[in-house]
Parts: structure tokens; sequence; C-alpha cells
């Protein structure tokens, strides 16, 4: 009997999801062909169109010259890399915002429907739980229904509104727990994308200075070269950076106001 309601007492936790992984997986594998093909097929093509065309008007002696294409700039294997990342962290972090509203949906959801005033009593605790479990079986397991699901649980074994009350605060702060461990991949791509930007930063630092010697002697095209691959490469990856750090937090805040929501439904927003 006590391991029974040790077992009622225990919280649910969410279901994880087997195929979360392959997913991700199948999403990076999406965004790599795309932006390659892009690239093999739009980008490379311009910015090469792009550099003939000022290398022609450079050799006949026309100074206005400027190649500030964004084909030129994003051309490198960094930004490519940079642009393959940034558009995986967005398609991670939109399945992440559909899952987020989903669980904000079902706060607007009359789960347990009472007259103001109406008291629950241990005994009534089955209606209330069939009331609660008959909405539909992939809402199931989101935070609101579980959450009133352990609390009812905890009511009925405890008669204890404060053991009640703290059973459900452990299960929200399991679910921001959860919620932020979900999130390390996310932080650990939008993370990389600078340190690729600061490898195209070394490799263009290192190519200029292979042609120093050829810029002594009068050349500095391989130095302006490996310059440009540096600046853009740093400018790529910091732009995608902040565009992804700005979505990212947007999302912590999101789930961070639902979880809160559900906790103490009278200061929801």
């Amino acid at each position: 009997m006590l391991r029974s309601i040790a077992n009622r007492l225990a919280p649910v936790g969410r279901k994880a999801a087997p195929n979360e992984a392959a997913i991700g997986i199948a999403a990076l594998v999406l965004c790599v062909l795309l932006v390659h093909a892009f690239y093999v097929f739009v980008v490379r093509p311009r910015a090469e169109a792009s550099l003939s065309q000022a290398a022609a008007m450079a050799e006949s002696g026309d100074r206005q010259t400027s190649l500030r294409s964004i084909f030129v700039i994003i051309k490198d294997p960094e930004q490519e890399t940079a642009i393959i990342l940034a558009l995986w962290a967005t398609l991670l972090i939109v399945r992440r915002w559909q899952a987020v509203q989903r669980d904000r949906a079902l706060l607007d959801l009359p789960f347990m429907e009472s007259k103001e005033g109406l008291m629950i009593l241990p005994q009534d605790v089955r209606t209330w739980k069939r009331q609660v479990e008959s909405v539909a079986p992939d809402a199931r397991d989101r935070l609101l229904p579980r959450a009133l699901l352990i609390a009812l649980d905890r009511f009925e074994v405890t008669r204890s509104v404060h053991e009640t009350a703290a059973a459900v605060t452990e299960e929200c702060q399991t679910e921001a727990l959860s919620l932020d461990a979900d999130n390390s991949m996310l932080r650990f791509v939008v993370w990389g994308i600078p340190a690729v930007g600061f490898i195209g930063t070394a490799r263009g630092i290192g190519n200029a200075l292979q042609d120093a010697q050829n810029a002594l002697l009068g050349d500095i095209s391989g130095v302006t070269a490996g310059l440009g691959i540096t600046f853009n490469s740093t400018l790529t990856a910091l732009t995608l950076c902040l565009l992804m750090m700005f979505l990212l937090h947007q999302l912590q805040h999101v789930q961070d106001r639902v979880v809160l929501d559900t906790k103490n439904p009278s200061i929801s927003a």
C-alpha cells in the first residue's frame, strides 16, 4: 500500500519525445542541402561575376569600383556554415515556440469548470480527474494537465492544500529545468556561429600574412583578399549571432512565462 501511495505522489513528468533527436538531425540535413544549393546556384556565381566585373573596371582605370555586394560578403565557406547554423537554430526555435504556444492555448481551456465558491473534497477527486483526462491524448502530457492531475492525486492522498500546492510548484520547477535543458543545444548552436566567424577571421589573416612578402614588392592583392575574408566572415557571423540571440531570449521568455502562468494563474497577462 505504501508503494502505491508513493507512486501516486511521485511527479508524473513529461514524456520525452523519442524522435526529437531525429527531427533535429533531419532539420540540419535539410538546412545543409538548401543553403549549399543556394550557394552553388546563386551566391558563388553572382559573387564571381561581381569580382570579374570589378577587376575589369579596375584594369580600365575606373576607381569607382565597389565590391560591397552581399554575394561577395557571404561567398566564403565560413559564412555558408554560419548561415546553415543560423537557419538550423531558427527551425529549432520555431518548433519549440509552437510547443510553447500549445501550452499557452491550454491555459484558456476550462479543464475544471466549477461554480464560484465550490469546495473540492477528496472524495470528488476522481470526478475532477476524469474531467481533466477528457482532453485530447496529444495534449494530456502538456504542463497544465500534468500539473492538475498531480495536484488532484496529491490532494486525494494527503488531503492537504499545502502539500498540493507544493506538488504543483515542484512540477513547474521540473518543467522549467527541462525546458532549459532542451535549449542547451540551441545555445551551443548560437555560440557556434561567432566561433565559425572567428575561424574565417583567422584564415583570412593567415592568407594575408602569407602574401605579406608580395605586398612589400607592391602587389597587395593577396593581402586585401585575406583581409576581405577576415572582415566579411566576422560581419556575417556577428550579425547572425545577434539575431539568433534575440530569438533565443524571446523563446526563453515565453517558456518562463507559460510555466509561471501555470503555477500562478491569477497573475497571467
